[in-house]
């Protein structure tokens, strides 16, 4: 299983020479399986250079939407598969008890925010509502679970023969266990992340952040690493970078972490265009 992050970052980040690194465009990854099978994890602004990049061969492309805030959805319209008749794209997304998931999709990509309604894009586009299910699309077995986020938000864990990858983009699970992470409490994505090969996590804010911001969804960096360790994982990827934080506060940050909390699995801090072989 091939894992490529398109993008990392929890808004767009401001352009300059200390913001690159870390890349600028808004949280995307690619996960490649065998026969040039892929599956996409949030279609933020990352997604229009995965879909640039398709391979050739891909015919079919599931789109797996943690939740709907802009910043996960804003890339779709500019998806280049939706403008191909030989490409099938699925969109996954959390279900609703007001709107359907294509309602809710279609209601930030039509006018009056968006020139065009994605359906005039593609008329081929299919819809799928999941929350806390199990389900196998291109050889990838998926569970999808609610996780503490605002409005309805799912993360994902994803298997096949090579590995288990889980996905938490935006995640505040110290909000629903108190005494986080220790204790024995329930705590917000441990089913999805326990023993994983390789977690990606919500790891928005400084300590210091996260005290003016409880409640916001997010994760302190300490907290992220208090989840990982937790979950027994056995490498673990710092994502959902805050905008603010240029590429050399990020380094220093992730340097005195490591100091700090002397993680037992491998720690490696998202950068766009990184690649991560699991497995194989």
């Amino acid at each position: 299983m091939k894992v490529t992050l398109w993008g990392t970052r929890g808004s767009l980040a401001s352009p300059g020479p200390d913001t690159v690194r870390y890349g600028g465009n808004t949280s995307c990854v690619g996960v490649e399986g065998e026969n040039a099978t892929l599956l996409i994890l949030d279609a933020g602004t990352g997604i229009r250079g995965l879909g640039q990049g398709l391979p050739p061969a891909c015919r079919e492309v599931h789109v797996l939407l943690t939740h709907l805030h802009m910043d996960h959805v804003q890339g779709l319209p500019f998806f280049s598969p939706l403008r191909s008749s030989e490409v099938k794209v699925h969109v996954w997304g959390p279900a609703s008890t007001t709107h359907s998931l294509s309602a809710r999709v279609l209601r930030y990509l039509s006018p009056p925010l968006f020139p065009v309604s994605i359906r005039d894009l593609s008329l081929d586009l299919e819809f799928h509502e999941t929350t806390s299910s199990k389900f196998e699309v291109l050889g990838f077995k998926v569970t999808a679970q609610l996780v503490i986020h605002p409005n309805a938000t799912v993360g994902y864990r994803i298997e096949t023969a090579d590995g288990i990858l889980t996905y938490l983009p935006d995640h505040e699970p110290a909000l629903g266990n108190h005494r986080f992470p220790g204790g024995s409490d329930w705590t917000s994505g441990y089913d999805l992340a326990e023993g994983a090969d390789f977690l990606i996590h919500d790891a928005q804010y400084t300590e210091a952040e996260y005290r003016r911001n409880v409640g916001f969804g997010h994760s302190s960096i300490g907290q992220a690493y208090g989840f990982a360790r937790l979950t027994g994982v056995r490498a673990f990827a710092p994502f959902h970078h805050d905008p603010s934080h240029s590429d050399d506060m990020l380094d220093a940050v992730y340097a005195r972490a490591n100091d700090a909390y002397e993680p037992d699995f491998l720690v490696m801090p998202a950068k766009e265009g990184m690649i991560f072989e699991i497995g194989g």
